[in-house]
C-alpha cells in the first residue's frame, strides 16, 4: 500500500497521523468516515470500553491534519474489496466493540474492510522490532 496525500473517494481507506500512530478509517464522503474509534486525542481518554465502531464527518476524523490515501499495490488491487463492498463491510460493523491497541484497531479494521484481512502493518513494525531485541517475543498467529 502506498499512502499519498489525495482527494479521498468513497470506499477509500484513508489515514491521519496523530502523534507517532496513525489513525485509521473508510472514506464515504466529506459527512462520514467510518472508523474503529475517535482518533487518539488526550481528551477522549484511554478505556478500550469507549472504542466502538462508529461514523463522523472528515474534519473530526483528521483533528486538522491532511488525510492521506491508500493506493494498493498490484497485488492488493486483486483483493481489494470494490468501494460500494467496502463501505457496507465498514457500516455493518457501526457500534462494534472488542477494541485492542495491538491486537484489534483501527488499521485492522479498515484492512478488514477493504481487503477482508486482518491486518496492522503497524502492529507487524512493532513485532518486529520487539523480535529483534528479544527472541522470547513472537509474533501471533
Amino acid at each position: 500500500m502506498k499512502w499519498s496525500p489525495s482527494d479521498c473517494a468513497p470506499g477509500d481507506m484513508i489515514r491521519v497521523r496523530i502523534g507517532s500512530v496513525f489513525h485509521y478509517g473508510i472514506f464515504v464522503s466529506e459527512d462520514e468516515v467510518i472508523a474503529f474509534g475517535m482518533p487518539p486525542l488526550p481528551d477522549f481518554g484511554s478505556d478500550p470500553d469507549r472504542f466502538l465502531v462508529c461514523a463522523t464527518d472528515i474534519d473530526t476524523f483528521c483533528c486538522g491534519k491532511i488525510p492521506e490515501v491508500g493506493t494498493p499495490d498490484r497485488s492488493e488491487k486483486k483483493k481489494r474489496f470494490s468501494a460500494d463492498e467496502t463501505i457496507a463491510r465498514a457500516r455493518a460493523r457501526i457500534g462494534e466493540g472488542g477494541y485492542h491497541i495491538i491486537r484489534n484497531n483501527c488499521e485492522h479494521f479498515a484492512y478488514e474492510c477493504a481487503f477482508g484481512e486482518h491486518r496492522s502493518l503497524q502492529e507487524e513494525a512493532v513485532f518486529r522490532v520487539w523480535s529483534k531485541k528479544s527472541p522470547l517475543i513472537k509474533k501471533r498467529d
